[in-house]
Parts: C-alpha cells; sequence; structure tokens
C-alpha cells in the first residue's frame, strides 16, 4: 500500500516544470534544452542514468566554451574574422604549410615565445595573425590584436602614468601584459623605426627635452 502510494506521488510530479525550475537557478540553459531531447535517446538506447547526466553536462559544457570563446574574440578586437583554416597557400607560396600549422597547435604560446610575420603587403600577415589569434581565443586564451603603431603609442603611453593619454587608453583596453596573447602583424622593420622615432620624438617635445 505504501509503495502504491510513493508510485502514484512521484507520477503526478512535474518533472518537466521541475527541469525548468532547476537549469534557470544553475544558469544552465544549454542543460534546459537538451535535456527532454537527450531523455528521448536515452530511453530508446537503454543508457544509464550516468551516461544521461554526462550527456547532458556536456552539452552545458561546451555551449559555455562556446560562449566564452566568443566574449574573447569581440575583446579581442581583431580587424576582421579569418581563420587559418580559410589562408589560401597556393596564392602565397612562400608561407609553409606545415609550420603555420604548428603555430596552430598554440605550443608557442605556452611556451611564451614571439611569433613574427614579417613582409610587404597583401602577403597574409594579418589574415594569418588574426588566425592564429581566434584559435588562441577558442582555445581559452585572452588575446589582444593592435597594429605596430598602435602598439607603441601604448609602449608611450604607459611611460607616462599621469598622462591623459594613459588614462584614456587604459580606459578603453587593460594593460598588455594582462593578456596571453598580444598580436602586432608587421610590414617592416622600417616601419617600426619610424613609427617608434616619431612617438619618440613626440614625447621629447611633450616633457621638454
Amino acid at each position: 500500500m505504501s509503495s502504491n502510494n510513493t508510485k502514484q506521488a512521484g507520477s503526478n510530479r512535474d518533472v518537466t516544470s521541475e527541469l525548468i525550475y532547476l537549469t534557470k537557478a544553475l544558469k544552465a540553459p544549454a542543460l534546459r534544452d537538451a535535456a527532454a531531447r537527450l531523455a528521448d535517446r536515452a530511453r530508446s538506447e537503454e543508457w544509464s542514468h550516468e551516461e544521461y547526466l554526462a550527456a547532458c553536462l556536456q552539452r552545458e559544457v561546451a555551449a559555455r566554451d562556446s560562449h566564452g570563446a566568443e566574449g574573447r574574440v569581440r575583446a579581442a578586437r581583431f580587424p576582421s574574422r579569418k581563420s587559418l583554416e580559410d589562408f589560401d597557400f597556393d596564392h602565397q607560396r612562400s608561407v609553409k604549410r606545415e609550420v603555420i600549422a604548428h603555430l596552430g597547435t598554440l605550443d608557442f604560446v605556452v611556451g611564451k615565445e614571439n611569433v613574427i610575420f614579417l613582409g610587404p603587403p597583401g602577403t597574409g600577415k594579418t589574415h594569418l595573425a588574426t588566425g592564429l589569434g581566434i584559435r588562441a581565443c577558442q582555445a581559452g586564451h585572452r588575446v589582444a590584436f593592435a597594429t605596430a603603431a598602435q602598439w607603441v603609442t601604448r609602449l608611450a603611453a604607459s611611460a607616462h602614468p599621469r598622462g591623459e593619454a594613459c588614462r584614456r587608453e587604459e580606459a578603453v583596453e587593460p594593460p598588455a601584459y594582462r593578456r596571453d596573447l598580444r598580436l602586432d602583424p608587421l610590414h617592416d622593420r622600417d616601419e617600426r623605426r619610424r613609427s617608434a622615432g616619431d612617438q619618440s620624438r613626440k614625447d621629447c617635445r611633450q616633457t621638454g627635452l
């Protein structure tokens, strides 16, 4: 008698409403959307309770990873979205496919090493830098993208922490050293020297040197 009453009480539960409430409390919308669909699959394929739970949690984790990567891509301020897979190696034959594939593993980020793409305009430096940056965002790294001139300006501003320019820069972008990866496609070394020289002369005039 008691067992029958328990079964009857259980059958009267509105499980769907409970799931909606619980997933909302956990802030897990992907779990909410996947639960019913995966439950049908679990019944048809005779999953264990543990297998069903793991499948539900995998959907939620994947969704959160995807949203996190998208936020990091936006924060990086790429000039456009380009992937390493879209790079035309047939058009730019000087770029070795195996080298880019190795860079795509992001070992240089973990090893805190520098990678420089150097060449004239139109050779794919920005495309490759952007592709590596997006790959890093997807892997969970924080990325900041800027041109050589912009990095020089930021470095000059950081040398004058009381200056208005520095305060404006920090309000827009956190200090570069907080990023895991900084991207700076260069046209040539002369461009960097010219940018640095122009900024240095400007700073000297401002400080009266």
